[in-house]
């Protein structure tokens, strides 16, 4: 049930990012070609939902499988070696993710110290960066999600989206609509 609430949370937030950046520049772009003017803190608050938007959609995409990746290597192996390899770059993901945390939160710190606020709005520069953490927070939890997959044996690795499959698919469906259409012109 938990999990099934952050599930939501987290296409909801990345779909409202989504939109609300889209509606942003929209009006940026309208303001300032349409009426020669606009808002000095659009562009920035943009900017800003964009890094919350990437670092939400790797962790969602690491989720879901949807990133890409190179296995034709790892598929040359028995299952076994590739459950060891899934292993191991996992948890050079998990380090990978721990050493950012801790840049990231250095970084954090020093921000909140110096007081230091965004170009065009009052707000703290620290509040609206705290995506590094929290992103890299969020992609160690569904690293660590993916190790136990491994590990229990229900995953060998990364599940990446197999651009060569669909596309041997897309070619097919493409093929049997042209030979439906030839077909229908008989």
């Amino acid at each position: 049930m938990l999990e099934n609430i952050i599930n939501k949370f987290e296409e909801g937030f990345i779909s409202l990012l989504l939109v609300v950046m889209t509606l942003f520049v929209f009006a940026d772009v309208v303001l300032r070609f349409g009426f020669n003017s606009g808002v000095s803190w659009l562009q920035e608050v943009t900017l800003y939902m964009m890094a919350w938007f990437v670092l939400f959609g790797a962790s969602y995409g690491v989720k879901v499988g949807a990133h890409i990746g190179v296995d034709s290597f790892v598929k040359l192996f028995p299952k076994k070696i590739r459950r060891v390899m899934g292993v191991l770059s996992v948890s050079i993901c998990i380090a990978y993710c721990i050493i950012f945390m801790i840049g990231a939160w250095n970084y954090l710190t020093k921000l909140k110290l110096i007081n230091l606020e965004m170009e065009d709005l009052e707000v703290e520069r620290w509040m609206s960066e705290s995506i590094i953490l929290i992103g890299f927070v969020l992609l160690l939890f569904r690293f660590f999600q993916l190790l136990i997959k491994i590990i229990k044996g229900d995953a060998e690795g990364f599940s990446h989206i197999d651009e060569a499959a669909e596309s041997l698919e897309l070619a097919d469906q493409i093929r049997q609509e042209e030979h439906t259409i030839k077909g229908g012109d008989k």
